[in-house]
C-alpha cells in the first residue's frame, strides 16, 4: 500500500509534464503559424501610420489656403463693395443726365436733334 501514494503522485507528475510540453508546443506551433500574419500586419499597419501622418500634414496644409482663401475672397468682395459705393455717385449723376434728355422734347431731324440735345448735356 504505500507504493499507492507514489504511483499517484508520479502519475500527476507525468501528466503535468505532458500538460507542460503540449502547451509550450502548442505555443510554439500557434507562433510559426501566426508569426507571417503578424508581421504583415505589423507592416501594414506602420504604412498606415505613415500614410495618416501624410493625410493629416496634407489637411493642415489645405485648411492653411482655405484660410487664405477665404480670406482673399473677403478681400475681394470689400474692394467691389467700394467700387460699387465710388461709382455710384457718377452713375447717378448719369443718369439724371439721361433723364434729362429723355425728357427734351425737339422737332427735326431725330439724329441731328439727338446731337444737339447731347452737346446740350455736355456743354459743347
Amino acid at each position: 500500500m504505500s507504493e499507492l501514494p507514489w504511483k499517484a503522485a508520479a502519475l500527476v507528475l507525468v501528466i503535468l509534464l505532458l500538460v507542460t510540453i503540449g502547451s509550450g508546443l502548442g505555443a510554439w506551433l500557434a507562433a510559426g503559424h501566426y508569426r507571417p500574419q503578424l508581421d504583415a500586419a505589423n507592416d501594414a499597419k506602420g504604412q498606415c501610420v505613415a500614410s495618416r501622418g501624410n493625410l493629416e500634414e496634407l489637411a493642415k496644409k489645405q485648411g492653411a489656403k482655405l484660410g487664405e482663401l477665404a480670406n482673399q475672397a473677403q478681400q475681394r468682395q470689400a474692394k467691389a463693395a467700394q467700387a460699387v459705393a465710388d461709382a455710384k455717385p457718377q452713375a447717378d449723376q448719369h443718369y439724371a443726365a439721361a433723364q434729362r434728355l429723355q425728357q427734351e422734347h425737339a422737332a427735326g431731324d431725330p439724329a441731328a436733334v439727338a446731337e444737339a440735345l447731347i452737346d446740350k448735356e455736355l456743354g459743347l
